[in-house]
Protein backbone atom coordinates (compact mmCIF):
# COMPACT_ATOMS: atom_id res chain seq x y z
CA UNK A 1 0.00 0.00 0.00
CA UNK A 2 1.69 3.40 -1.07
CA UNK A 3 1.32 6.38 1.36
CA UNK A 4 1.28 9.94 -0.05
CA UNK A 5 2.30 12.77 1.23
CA UNK A 6 1.22 16.24 1.28
CA UNK A 7 4.77 18.40 0.16
CA UNK A 8 4.58 22.51 0.13
CA UNK A 9 7.00 24.49 -2.19
CA UNK A 10 8.77 26.70 -0.17
CA UNK A 11 9.60 30.24 -2.57
CA UNK A 12 12.31 31.50 -0.57
CA UNK A 13 10.13 34.73 0.08
CA UNK A 14 10.35 35.44 3.83
CA UNK A 15 6.11 35.94 4.73
CA UNK A 16 5.08 38.88 6.80
CA UNK A 17 3.05 37.78 8.91
CA UNK A 18 -0.32 40.34 9.95
CA UNK A 19 1.62 42.91 7.67
CA UNK A 20 -0.22 42.00 4.15
CA UNK A 21 -3.62 43.75 5.22
CA UNK A 22 -1.92 46.91 5.82
CA UNK A 23 -0.52 47.14 2.84
CA UNK A 24 -3.66 46.38 1.19
CA UNK A 25 -5.33 49.16 3.30
CA UNK A 26 -2.30 51.64 2.57
CA UNK A 27 -2.03 50.30 -1.41
CA UNK A 28 -5.64 49.34 -2.55
CA UNK A 29 -5.71 49.22 -6.39
CA UNK A 30 -9.37 50.15 -6.07
CA UNK A 31 -9.48 53.41 -4.43
CA UNK A 32 -6.73 55.97 -2.90
CA UNK A 33 -7.59 56.47 1.00
CA UNK A 34 -7.10 59.41 3.12
CA UNK A 35 -4.12 58.85 5.07
CA UNK A 36 -4.67 57.38 8.75
CA UNK A 37 -8.72 57.41 8.02
CA UNK A 38 -9.26 54.10 10.26
CA UNK A 39 -7.77 56.21 13.24
CA UNK A 40 -10.48 59.01 13.59
CA UNK A 41 -12.28 59.11 16.19
CA UNK A 42 -15.47 60.75 13.75
CA UNK A 43 -17.44 57.85 12.11
CA UNK A 44 -19.08 60.62 9.84
CA UNK A 45 -15.72 61.84 8.56
CA UNK A 46 -14.72 58.39 7.41
CA UNK A 47 -18.10 57.34 5.68
CA UNK A 48 -17.39 60.75 3.94
CA UNK A 49 -13.81 59.97 3.22
CA UNK A 50 -14.20 56.63 2.22
CA UNK A 51 -17.80 57.87 0.21
CA UNK A 52 -15.30 60.38 -1.92
CA UNK A 53 -12.19 57.99 -2.21
CA UNK A 54 -14.68 55.30 -3.60
CA UNK A 55 -16.84 58.11 -6.18
CA UNK A 56 -13.40 59.19 -7.63
CA UNK A 57 -12.02 56.14 -7.87
CA UNK A 58 -11.63 54.94 -11.70
CA UNK A 59 -10.33 51.53 -10.84
CA UNK A 60 -12.96 50.20 -8.81
CA UNK A 61 -14.59 47.19 -10.35
CA UNK A 62 -18.00 47.95 -8.11
CA UNK A 63 -20.36 50.52 -7.27
CA UNK A 64 -18.60 53.62 -5.03
CA UNK A 65 -20.91 52.17 -2.05
CA UNK A 66 -19.68 48.64 -2.39
CA UNK A 67 -16.03 49.71 -2.78
CA UNK A 68 -16.51 52.08 0.35
CA UNK A 69 -18.06 49.11 2.42
CA UNK A 70 -15.84 46.58 1.77
CA UNK A 71 -12.50 48.47 2.44
CA UNK A 72 -13.90 49.52 5.64
CA UNK A 73 -15.01 46.09 6.34
CA UNK A 74 -12.03 44.57 5.71
CA UNK A 75 -10.19 46.50 7.68
CA UNK A 76 -12.81 45.92 10.34
CA UNK A 77 -12.23 42.00 9.96
CA UNK A 78 -8.73 41.85 8.83
CA UNK A 79 -6.62 44.71 9.88
CA UNK A 80 -8.39 46.32 12.63
CA UNK A 81 -8.19 42.98 14.41
CA UNK A 82 -6.59 44.06 17.40
CA UNK A 83 -8.13 47.54 17.35
CA UNK A 84 -9.23 48.90 20.76
CA UNK A 85 -13.54 47.75 20.93
CA UNK A 86 -13.58 51.66 21.85
CA UNK A 87 -12.74 52.16 17.95
CA UNK A 88 -14.14 49.30 16.42
CA UNK A 89 -17.56 50.81 17.68
CA UNK A 90 -16.50 54.16 15.75
CA UNK A 91 -15.91 51.91 12.77
CA UNK A 92 -19.10 50.06 13.14
CA UNK A 93 -20.77 53.31 13.63
CA UNK A 94 -18.99 54.38 10.47
CA UNK A 95 -20.72 51.72 8.38
CA UNK A 96 -23.79 53.52 9.16
CA UNK A 97 -23.45 56.65 7.96
CA UNK A 98 -21.90 55.31 4.66
CA UNK A 99 -25.13 54.03 4.63
CA UNK A 100 -26.68 57.02 5.34
CA UNK A 101 -23.58 58.99 2.94
CA UNK A 102 -24.95 56.98 -0.25
CA UNK A 103 -28.86 57.17 0.77
CA UNK A 104 -28.69 52.98 1.80
CA UNK A 105 -30.21 53.32 5.49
Amino acid sequence: MATTHATTKKSGKKAEPKKWSAKVTKNSNAMDLEENIFESDDPKKIAESLKHSAEKSKRRKTTPFQSAMSMLNFYINRAGKNLPESQKDILEKAKDELREAFGRE
